[in-house]
């Protein structure tokens, strides 16, 4: 199968990554030619990781590296793609005209994607003249480690769309949990309740970071806590999924002031060195000592 990722950041050469380990060719296409260099040493990263440890033999990294293609061209990327995953920022205009774009340089019977981690798969599908082969698959981060695929059926997407996300989830050794387009699908909308609920209780003094998350991991076998998972995550993330629940689902998603306050600082969690934690070398080095509340 040929396999195209727009959007070579974090999720989407995340995305690159397994789908070449699962034996398809693919094209890795973003609007700047650093960005592809990035996501491809990104991926050459955590393939050699996975040599170090014993996970991934070295000619299988070499062979999945030698089926992915770099490129700034979406003409080149997406010309012979049986499928087409978007990975650009969350933002609902940005990824209405992406997949517009792509609809006009794919073939007539590619399945057409969006990673969206909340955005209505409803609303981006329909900027297609076909929509019946949009579908949302929701990967999560890091994407070579993570089981579980949301797929997202938008009121357009055909059965045999979703037959075919569902086969191409499995074939790449993932987990497809199948929900209909509704604010924050499953996996969002349960994840940051837990997580705004946890803020909160940070902000309001009820207990310091580290002893929320252990709570979480030890008394309820979670394997993150969520404060450290919100870091992980993005807190400009967190913010932007709280919004827009808020926006459809009411008060119960409104975000804390100490998450804006973060966010309004810079201190986005782990991608920035600090977010609740202080972060180095992608590790927890200590918790944040600034009173952001």
């Amino acid at each position: 199968m040929n396999v195209c990722v727009l959007g070579a950041g974090t999720m989407g050469h995340g995305i690159a990554q397994v789908s070449a380990m699962a034996g398809h060719e693919v094209a890795l296409r973003d609007v700047d030619e650093g960005i592809v260099d990035e996501g491809i040493e990104a991926i050459e990263s955590n393939l050699d990781g996975g040599v170090e440890r014993g996970k991934v033999t070295a000619e299988a990294a070499r062979e999945a590296l030698d089926r992915i293609v770099g490129t700034t061209d979406l003409a080149a990327a997406a010309s012979d793609a049986d499928l087409v995953v978007e990975a650009v920022p969350e933002d609902e205009e940005l990824k209405r005209t992406v997949l517009g774009e792509v609809e006009e340089v794919a073939p007539a019977d590619a399945a057409i994607a969006t990673n969206t981690s909340s955005l209505p798969v409803t609303g981006i599908a329909s900027a297609l003249s076909d929509p019946t082969r949009a579908i949302g698959l929701h990967f999560f981060n890091p994407v070579h480690i993570m089981a579980l695929v949301e797929v997202v059926l938008a009121e357009q997407t055909s059965a045999e769309t979703r037959a075919f996300a569902e086969a191409f989830v499995d074939g790449i050794g993932k987990t497809a949990v199948v929900v209909n387009d509704a604010p924050g699908f499953a996996s969002s909308r349960l994840g940051v309740a837990l997580g705004v609920e946890a803020m909160r209780m940070v902000e309001e003094g009820v207990a310091e970071p580290r002893d929320v998350d252990a709570a979480m991991e030890l008394g309820y076998n979670h394997p993150v806590g969520p404060i450290e998972l919100g870091d992980v995550v993005g807190l400009d993330v967190r913010l932007g999924i709280l919004e827009h629940l808020r926006e459809e689902l009411g008060e119960r998603f409104r975000p804390p002031t100490i998450l804006r306050n973060k966010v309004r600082a810079g201190k986005l969690g782990k991608k920035t060195g600090e977010g609740f934690y202080v972060w180095e070398d992608g590790e927890i080095a200590g918790v944040s000592g600034v009173d952001d509340a």
